[in-house]
């Protein structure tokens, strides 16, 4: 009798301790290493309480997880920081008391970190993410003028032959600005017009990234990696011109807010935003490519409309503090009354949308609009670019190819002169200084 009661004590005390018999997995970790931040996510099936502090000389975070199990996932996050990590020098992780699960990472510079949780979302579970700033973030503006494009290699024989990039971009320099060959179809162009300017900035956003993976195919392939093989194309194309520089908002797999996107390009003195994007639609028949201006009043169809509000739940799925403003969002303040720039949005993508007919089925015939929260710029004509579906089998593969995306480039970067030759940005300029 006695040892019966003895075992119940016992099972009653067991049960009592959750960090025993309810201990939270991490069942996957990751890493996105990238020029602004470092992104650590830790997933779970359970929400994870923790806390965050910071320790000086030398600088260090410290997280403590509480009713987190030890297990192969955290034990391999230490190998998951690479040399290359702009931020984090290295991860250690160990049981710091019962219950309590520690996280310790050496810092190669002075942060301000962000710990949030996110709610479970498309295929992910419970999220804890750390993103971690540098204090002092870097000028984008800058870095465009320090690193100065090499002399680019013979394009291949599918695009035209380009004018050689300037040694640097000059800020204040006398330039003319080529024509572009029009096609048979077309009259002939009347040539760029001669004018004093700057270097001309296109800001080059390749869609989703890091934790949003954007659409997918059918192959497996990712929108992700698609947008930034062709927005560095693009950019390639461009930096062969004369007095113009691209700048890739996004230069690796990692997520940037949507707000931060367009206030990049701000911080880049852009003239241009271009989007790429390759979406999917639950009909594997669906192509062709679209583009799209930003919309105050409405979409221009059902089909915008919902591509629009998919596009911009993305902050959702990459994951967004919503506790702290973004730190580029934080220096931008955004006029949305924008009428003229939504003109000239309109302008230039109804240029891109005729080049790229020349490459592939257009999905609809005529520019169409929609609030897309990446194009709300209000001195920046942005446009966002469809190049095609990915879910539709015939396209993921053309998508894929690297001939293929070089021709997308090129499209888009013919559609951007034409529309620079009838609309030069420093003309506008001039024009609001009187």
């Amino acid at each position: 009798m006695f040892d019966r009661a003895a075992k119940l004590i016992a099972l009653t005390l067991l049960l009592w301790l959750p960090q025993t018999l309810a201990a939270i997995t991490v069942t996957s970790a990751r890493t996105w290493p990238a020029p602004d931040y470092t992104r650590l996510t830790l997933e779970s099936k359970q929400p994870i309480r923790f806390n965050l502090f910071t320790v000086k000389n030398p600088e260090r975070l410290v997280i403590d997880l509480e009713d987190v199990a030890m297990n192969d996932v955290l034990k391999d996050l230490a190998g998951k920081i690479g040399n290359d990590d702009p931020y984090i020098k290295s991860v250690r992780v160990g049981q710091f008391k019962p219950g309590v699960m520690r996280l310790v990472m050496d810092l190669k510079t002075e942060a301000n970190p962000q710990l949030f949780d996110l709610k479970p979302v498309a295929e992910y579970g419970y999220r804890l993410v750390l993103d971690v700033y540098p204090v002092k973030p870097a000028d984008p503006l800058l870095a465009l003028l320090q690193n100065p494009q090499a002399k680019p290699a013979e394009p291949p024989a599918t695009v035209p032959e380009a004018n050689p990039p300037a040694e640097a971009p000059k800020l204040s320099s006398a330039t003319k600005l080529e024509a572009v060959p029009e096609k048979a179809a077309k009259p002939a162009p009347r040539g760029y017009p001669e004018m004093t300017a700057r270097t001309l900035i296109i800001a080059i956003d390749a869609g989703h990234g890091g934790e949003d993976p954007g659409a997918h195919g059918k192959a497996g392939t990712h929108e992700k990696t698609v947008t930034l093989s062709i927005a560095r194309h693009l950019k390639t194309l461009i930096d062969k011109q004369e007095n113009m520089r691209g700048v890739l908002i996004r230069d690796g797999d990692y997520f940037i807010p949507l707000g931060g996107r367009t206030a990049k390009a701000r911080a880049s003195h852009a003239d241009l935003f271009v989007s790429i994007h390759a979406d999917a639609f639950i009909n594997p028949e669906a192509r062709g490519s679209s583009v799209f201006a930003l919309s105050e009043h409405g979409a221009t169809s059902a089909a915008a409309r919902w591509l629009a509000k998919k596009e911009n739940e993305a902050d959702l799925i990459g994951g967004v503090n919503i506790a702290v403003k973004d730190p580029y969002l934080a220096r931008t303040l955004l006029d949305l009354s924008q009428t003229a720039t939504i003109s000239d949005s309109l302008k230039l993508a109804k240029h891109v949308l005729n080049e790229l007919s020349d490459i592939n089925t257009l999905h609809h015939g005529s520019v169409e609009q929609a609030g897309f929260a990446v194009l709300k710029s209000p001195d920046i004509p942005s446009i966002l670019v469809e190049t095609a579906f990915i879910s539709n089998p015939t396209e993921e593969r053309r998508l894929s190819d690297d001939d293929y995306q070089e021709q997308l480039a090129h499209a888009i970067l013919t559609g951007i002169k034409r529309y620079l030759a009838q609309n030069p940005p420093l003309a506008k300029m001039k024009m609001a200084e009187r």
